[in-house]
């Protein structure tokens, strides 16, 4: 049974905190940093930095994190590629050489920021999802920051050619997204960079085309969002949402259980306050977070 949580994430934009640390919770409100509050997992590849790790178990039992391959000192339109380890237990990671767009056609790639994963069963394969962008150097063209997607069965490669995912109907960029599946609905939750919040669209199909409805708010605060985490409150109907409330330098939660509409948790009643940021959240077993809390300590 998966009942304890597991955070992902990383600390900020000096070279030294764009790495991976852990925190983990009983009750999935209240987290306590692991390690110190310092990073245990580095990127030794590409940029040398690592950043919006997304956590996930693989349908073999085993785990891999994916994130953004960037050092945000070298330009927030940098970089063009993820980087990748894979676990048997959450504490041991290999690192994989990881995916750059360039080397998939997206000619001239910038901004290959927060890729997440979701396992498609018809597909039997695994969908990589992230934000990207586009500069063509010759004419000093941009494309629009919107959420792409292409499928992979071993991270090592993709196996289809990256697609756009959603591109918000107001011509504004869309980053950040989080996936989620409920009764064969795909809810996409992102932050939109028209009103700087966290919105949703939906769609009956993991690939789209995904819907924009009358309102597509999801967030039940009035200070910028970005970077949201969606996941399962063990043992309830609830999800919560937790996200990175960069204008002020601190996370946010709220809850919901019908995927649309949210309700802001009071500051008194969870505990962030350890500066993440955008990060990713792994539900675990009570043997997975004894040996993890027992190998990193509190």
């Amino acid at each position: 049974m998966y009942n304890k949580y597991l955070f992902s994430y990383f600390k900020g934009n000096e070279p030294e905190n764009e790495s991976i640390n852990y925190a983990v919770s009983e009750d999935g409100y209240h987290f306590t940093p692991l390690n110190n509050n310092e990073p245990f997992l580095f990127n030794e590849k590409g940029t040398k930095g690592i950043r919006d790790p997304f956590v996930f178990r693989a349908v073999d039992g085993s785990f891999y994190i994916i994130g953004t391959d960037m050092r945000s000192e070298l330009g927030w339109a940098s970089n063009h590629a993820m980087c990748i380890w894979h676990s048997d237990d959450l504490i041991n990671w290999q690192q994989y050489d990881g995916i750059d767009m360039e080397d998939y056609g997206l000619v001239g790639s910038v901004r290959t920021w927060a890729p997440e994963v979701i396992y498609d069963k018809e597909k039997q394969m695994y969908m990589i999802y992230w934000a990207n962008a586009q500069h063509f150097e010759d004419t000093d063209e941009w494309t629009n920051t919107v959420m792409w997607y292409a499928y992979t069965k071993d991270f090592r490669t993709l196996e289809t050619k990256p697609e756009i995912l959603y591109a918000p109907p107001c011509k504004k960029d869309a980053i950040d997204a989080d996936i989620i599946e409920n009764d064969g609905t795909f809810y996409m939750y992102y932050k939109d960079e028209n009103n700087k919040r966290i919105c949703y669209v939906y769609s009956d199909c993991l690939t789209g085309p995904y819907k924009e409805p009358e309102n597509k708010s999801a967030s039940a605060f009035d200070e910028d969002t970005e970077g949201c985490c969606m996941y399962k409150l063990a043992g309830t109907d609830k999800w919560a949402m937790i996200m990175d409330s960069y204008t002020i330098g601190r996370y946010v939660m709220q809850t919901t259980e019908d995927f649309i509409n949210f309700t802001p948790v009071d500051e008194k009643d969870y505990f962030l306050d350890f500066s993440p940021r955008h990060g990713s959240m792994l539900l675990i077993s009570d043997e997975e977070y004894e040996k993890i809390v027992a190998h990193f300590g509190k």
